[in-house]
């Protein structure tokens, strides 16, 4: 038994020698191997901090190098780059180096064997160093992405090939329509917000309305559970909104937060893009703009080199104090021969946004750009024009220049934007005459123009046809053949048309001579044919509109308001104010007249913070046209910290939207002191009512001076009537008379004069702006008496708006009885005598 366990043990140990012997060789390969698998070359590149060295390495290793190697060699080389200031960066001798060259030939050998995020990041990496898009490597990389756009690409790399596609100027190609449809279909998969930005802003030429809007709403959704995020994604997509033109505040709303949080890390370029997408787009928050304000100040030091300081003073200058805006053009006047064609461009129009009135800058800036003409695009050249001609600046020869280039351009465009734009600058400028060649050209592609085009032509048109010496008692042929293509394309666009967004859209600043002659009746036919599409997201648009024109419109003023009733809370807060609008300005009651107002003021009151301030101010004038004055709102404005906040805003205003803000806070201040004096607001705009009437033009009309001198018959003499009276609150009225308790005249102690000036105008007696209201008798009462000339009304009727009705509510706080001689019953034909004037001034004035 001993010897047989001995025998076994003795067995086992032969068993297990002889596979410890079998085993060896295979783990002395697998040392081997396992050595030998390392990726020497991988490593080479991975611990490269140059392009020097990676280029290096490639060149050691050509044979070596697969795709992974490829792939981390060309990513290096770019982040290298991205990591240093774009003036710094060096992709010019990486472009030229023959390691790149290698890099290029095998990468594109080697596509099919790339997956799909290594081809689309390549394809992205090559472009940024500056491969060309016509290079067989990018054709080819394009292709193969095409080829596997439908394998389900990740929504990374297609937002990221989307990208590519538009920088590539293909943003209206089939490919990029291939990819808005997998968008549309695979939206609601899509949870991040920088990949949702980079596919809206690449595929914004090509969106339906209802994409537009699924998109917009998802963008919001995104913009809520992906904090904290970048300024880049929301710049993304306030740069969408205003390639598909359209203001959707609830998500600017939220992209302006988020630009607000990052204002410390904005530099000047992207301060500058934002403030003109905000301008695109008319939205202007005060809070952001005065933030911007301060961050550009403070990068005044840093930014000395051309590039940067380019983009910091055309975003800066137009909203600066006067102070900083010296030191902006002291620095830009060093610097000036240093500009790049696109930095002169920017200058010019900043200085022309700014009405710079220095003209040793200005011939600078442009000696630069004349030095520069043969680089600019057609776009670029109409706007250095129309900035040198909006500034007022004299030099003909420049001016012949630009004219020439212009006409070229034109002559060789067909895109209907470019050639209107061409077209409405070349009118700005002298000619003798319009060219024939130009003519023909404009009349064969009016054909393609939207509304907003073809009013725009006709500006132009009708500035030659005032401005041609040879046609002056008689309009060419080429100038009435224009007007009239003009006139039936736009009623054709008008006829055929069956969305009313895209009307809203053309006729939005269409309003003008030619248009109200010709379109307006096919534009009321039109918009009354489309009234069941008026909804909440377009009744803002149509009240603007009807506003402008400054026409009545029953039917659609009754269908916005019952829009509005219905769906105010689908309506955003800051919608109400031109909403409203037409309602006061133009003094329309609609049937809900009471209902509508309140259901207006009650969707605004819980925002009344969230509003700029200048549109708070003209919110409420607007409120007060109309005779409501919502307490909550009046006592904001006239707090003092609100004041303060609207002085800040002020200063970065333009002057005419600052000069018109002024002007409505003085009526509300003296429509509150007057309507409201339980609110103890105090009137605080004396000084600034005096100093406007000093500057006033005192001009009399011939039909004033008619009515004066009839009014001295009626009244027993011209002692007995007063001239441009100014009342308390500074209302100016036209006369003045005073009648005891039997209506019998009442004399005044001097005679009212009209003076004749040295050019022969004239001139109320200035003594009669500060003259002092005298005691009246016993049952005695003033009376006002305005003529009310075609601007009181609505056009092409004898409705009276809303400012003149307040102005005869005010004088009758103040103590008159105000007559009004409206100028229709004025000139009528019944008052074509003298005896009839007087015998209607005397049944108005006297009963």
């Amino acid at each position: 038994t001993m010897k047989t366990a001995s025998f076994l043990k003795f067995l086992v140990w032969c068993v297990t020698m002889f596979r410890l012997q079998c085993v060896r060789p295979c783990l002395r390969r697998l040392l081997h191997l396992g050595v030998g698998s390392r990726d020497h070359v991988l490593e080479g590149l991975q611990v490269c901090s140059t392009d020097d060295q990676v280029l290096d390495v490639v060149g050691k290793n050509r044979t070596k190098l697969t795709v992974e190697h490829v792939s981390c060699a060309v990513r290096m080389l770019w982040d290298f780059q991205k990591e240093r200031p774009e003036l710094l960066r060096t992709v010019h001798l990486i472009k030229c180096h023959p390691e790149f060259l290698t890099l290029r030939v095998l990468a594109e050998n080697k596509i099919s064997l790339m997956d799909d995020l290594t081809l689309v990041n390549m394809l992205y990496v090559f472009l940024r160093l500056s491969v060309e898009p016509h290079d067989s490597l990018v054709q080819q990389m394009v292709s193969e992405a095409w080829r596997r756009v439908d394998g389900r690409l990740p929504m990374s790399s297609l937002s990221k090939f989307a990208v590519i596609l538009h920088d590539q100027l293909l943003h209206s190609s089939p490919l990029m329509g291939h990819i808005t449809n997998i968008l549309d279909q695979r939206l609601s998969s899509i949870d991040n917000a920088r990949v949702l930005a980079a596919l809206m802003v690449s595929v914004s030429n090509l969106v339906s309305t209802r994409l537009r809007d699924a998109l917009i709403s998802r963008a919001e959704c995104l913009l809520d559970t992906n904090n904290p995020l970048n300024y880049n994604t929301p710049r993304r997509m306030v740069q969408f909104l205003r390639s598909v033109k359209y203001t959707h505040r609830p998500l600017l709303d939220k992209c302006n937060e988020i630009f607000l949080r990052n204002i410390p890390r904005l530099d000047a370029e992207n301060l500058s893009i934002i403030l003109g997408l905000y301008q695109s787009l008319q939205f202007n928050n005060c809070d952001f703009r005065l933030a911007a304000k301060e961050r550009l100040i403070e990068l005044i030091d840093t930014s000395t080199d051309p590039y940067t300081f380019s983009k910091l003073f055309a975003a800066l200058a137009p909203i600066s104090s006067p102070e900083i805006r010296e030191r902006l053009e002291n620095t830009t006047f060093l610097v000036a021969d240093e500009f790049s064609a696109q930095q002169a461009l920017a200058i010019v129009e900043a200085l022309e946004e700014s009405q710079s009135r220095n003209l040793s800058l200005l011939n600078k800036i442009t000696s630069v750009i004349q030095k520069k003409l043969p680089v600019y695009r057609s776009v670029e050249v109409a706007r250095i024009t129309q900035a040198l001609f909006l500034l007022h600046y004299q030099n003909p020869e420049l001016f012949a220049a630009l004219r020439t280039i212009l006409v070229s351009f034109l002559q060789r465009s067909f895109y209907p934007y470019e050639v209107t734009m061409l077209t409405r600058v070349l009118a700005m400028l002298p000619s003798p005459r319009l060219d024939e060649g130009v003519a023909q050209h404009v009349d064969n592609v009016i054909a393609q123009c939207n509304l907003s085009e073809l009013n725009t032509i006709s500006f132009a048109v009708a500035k030659w046809i005032r401005t041609d010496p040879s046609y002056r008692h008689n309009t060419h042929s080429k100038y009435v053949r224009l007007l009239q293509r003009l006139s039936q394309c736009g009623r054709e666009r008008l006829q055929t048309a069956d969305r009313l967004d895209l009307v809203l859209e053309e006729i939005k600043f269409a309003p003008g001579e030619w248009f109200e002659e010709m379109l307006l009746e096919e534009t009321f036919v039109t918009l009354n044919r489309m009234i069941d599409q008026i909804n909440p997201s377009n009744i803002a648009d149509l009240a603007f509109f009807l506003t402008r024109i400054n026409r009545l419109n029953p039917p659609l003023m009754e269908r916005i308001a019952s829009v509005a009733i219905e769906h105010i809370d689908e309506i955003h807060f800051s919608a109400t104010y031109p909403t409203l609008l037409p309602f006061s300005v133009l003094n329309y009651e609609p049937a809900h007249v009471d209902e509508l107002y309140d259901v207006c003021i009650k969707r605004f009151t819980p925002h009344i913070s969230s509003f700029d301030p200048h549109l708070l101010v003209l919110l409420a004038y607007c409120l007060a046209l109309a005779d409501h004055f919502p307490e909550e709102l009046i006592r904001e404005i006239f707090s003092i910290g609100f004041l303060g906040k609207l002085d800040c805003q002020l200063e970065s205003l333009h002057d005419s939207l600052k000069m018109r803000t002024k002007q409505r806070l003085m009526e509300l201040n003296r429509a509150v002191c007057l309507e409201c004096p339980e609110f103890q607001v105090p009137w605080f705009h004396e000084r600034y009512c005096q100093h406007l009437q000093k500057k006033v033009n005192g001009s009399v009309s011939p039909v004033q001076q008619q009515i004066h001198t009839m009014l001295g018959g009626v009244l027993g003499g011209i002692n007995f009537v007063r001239a441009a009276v100014v009342t308390p609150y500074f209302y100016t009225i036209d006369f003045e008379c005073k009648l005891d308790k039997h209506l019998k005249p009442l004399p005044y102690s001097g005679p009212s004069t009209l003076q004749i000036s040295e050019r022969g105008k004239v001139l109320w007696d200035s003594n009669s702006l500060e003259n002092a209201r005298d005691e009246l008798p016993a049952g005695a009462h003033r009376v006002a008496i305005d003529f009310m000339d075609s601007k009181f009304f609505c056009k092409n009727s004898h409705h009276m708006k809303g400012e003149a009705l307040m102005r005869k509510r005010h004088l009758e706080i103040l103590g008159y009885r105000v007559v009004q001689i409206p100028h229709f019953e004025w000139n009528s034909m019944e008052l074509s005598t003298p005896h009839a004037w007087k015998r209607y001034l005397r049944k108005k004035i006297l009963g």
